[in-house]
């Protein structure tokens, strides 16, 4: 069957760029489209499938209101949530296989709010004068994946070079609809497990070493990079049921999000898995560490003992007072579990660059953890195992692969 796009954007303000794009994408590429229009100022511009007033009235208001409000960031909010509610409706009647948007900054935004509200897998394509900006691209994209297609030049008027981009996006959101997306359901029906796994440049070895061995034994692993964003989404795609089990080996988002660094992974960070009572093999790697932004140092962060991990990234040792905080944090996290949880935590170090000669091996304010951790964990169903090891040993590897298979038994 032909493949229908659903596009969305601000006709009042994109209207011939849109009609340009949509065009290009039903004669060039031989899609469908279905016109989206989320403007929030009066017009009488372009032809949509879906008008500004339908989508107000799926928000909760009409467009007369929002076309007489002056409060931006309320009537911004209704219409995103009139939008996802519609798009929601047709992906769930199976009447749309891709989104596509476009749009200056507002546009952009309101965009792919909607498009962060679709599932993993289904194409999503953003083509934005903005996408580069500095602290947008980021807000764009999320946690969602989401193509950002730069325009570069400015979506104003129709001259060749525009025309030229809008056809490569076309092409790109045609090429992207032609591979089937993989459905929740068509991973239920696999006879494979499949278990999401955190993992960062400091544990790579033992998350590879993992990997491998559960490969090998029949499971899907599927990585996600524990730098505050994928960790983040990989506790979505938990919580919407994607996997069987969790091999958590580096959480220090929790820390982080308590701290203020750069790898924070938000107030839910472990908390998804224990929702659903899939079981969870845990790991330390970088709960000892924490990397706040340097124009944040508080004035006893220049003393502090420290990894420079390449010229933009900065690991500061967490001091006691700090690991204990996060130990109480991870113990309210895991005492609300309803699966089995295992916690593995090597005594010689948590992380590849946390070995005796570098400068922040501090195994003794480990200790402090684990001791906390054990003594405000109050869940039966959480256990938590000391090893002689380091967490790159491949013995640990080995303890984590055992304990997950001994949960999914």
């Amino acid at each position: 069957m032909e493949k229908q796009i659903l596009f969305v954007a601000t006709l009042d303000t994109k209207n011939q760029e849109s009609e340009y794009l949509v065009q290009a994408i039903n004669q060039i590429v031989g899609c469908r489209t279905l016109v989206m229009d989320i403007s929030m100022a009066a017009h009488t511009l372009g032809q949509a499938d879906i008008t500004a007033a339908e989508v107000a009235k799926s928000g909760g208001s009409s467009i007369a209101e929002i076309n007489k409000s002056r409060e931006r960031s309320k009537i911004t909010a209704t219409m995103i949530n009139g939008a996802v509610a519609i798009a929601e409706k047709l992906l769930a009647e199976n009447k749309i296989d891709g989104i596509i948007g476009l749009g200056g900054s507002t546009g952009s935004l309101m965009a792919t709010d909607v498009m962060r509200a679709l599932p993993f897998g289904l194409p999503k394509v953003m083509v934005s004068a903005t996408a580069a900006l500095p602290g947008l691209a980021t807000r764009y994209i999320g946690t969602g994946d989401i193509l950002l297609f730069h325009s570069v030049i400015e979506i104003a008027g129709l001259s060749p070079l525009l025309k030229n981009v809008l056809e490569r996006a076309a092409g790109a959101i045609a090429g992207m609809v032609k591979v089937e997306m993989l459905s929740k359901e068509s991973l239920q029906s696999s006879n494979r497990k499949t278990v999401a796994m955190s993992q960062f440049g400091i544990c790579e070895g033992c998350a590879s070493a993992v990997r491998h061995k559960l490969e090998a034994k029949g499971y899907d692993v599927i990585g996600f990079s524990a730098a505050g964003v994928c960790d983040r989404a990989m506790e979505d795609m938990i919580g919407k049921g994607l996997f069987d089990a969790v091999i958590d080996l580096a959480p220090g988002g929790v820390g982080e999000h308590l701290l203020g660094g750069m790898r924070s992974a938000g107030p839910h960070r472990l908390e998804a898995a224990g929702k659903i009572g899939i079981p969870q093999v845990i790991a330390p790697s970088g709960i000892n560490l924490m990397s706040p932004r340097k124009s944040r140092y508080k004035p006893d962060y220049h003393q502090r003992k420290k990894f420079d991990l390449d010229k933009l990234r900065t690991f500061l040792r967490l001091n006691g007072e700090e690991i204990v905080m996060v130990a109480d944090e991870f113990a309210r996290k895991l005492n609300a579990a309803t699966g089995p949880v295992k916690v593995l935590l090597p005594l010689k170090g948590w992380s590849s660059i946390d070995v005796p000669e570098s400068p922040i091996y501090e195994p003794e304010t480990d200790l402090l953890f684990i001791e906390q951790l054990q003594k405000q964990i109050a869940n039966d169903l959480v256990k938590i195992k000391t090893f002689d090891l380091n967490l790159e040993d491949e013995a640990f590897a080995d303890l984590i692969v055992e304990s997950l298979l001994n949960v999914l038994s």
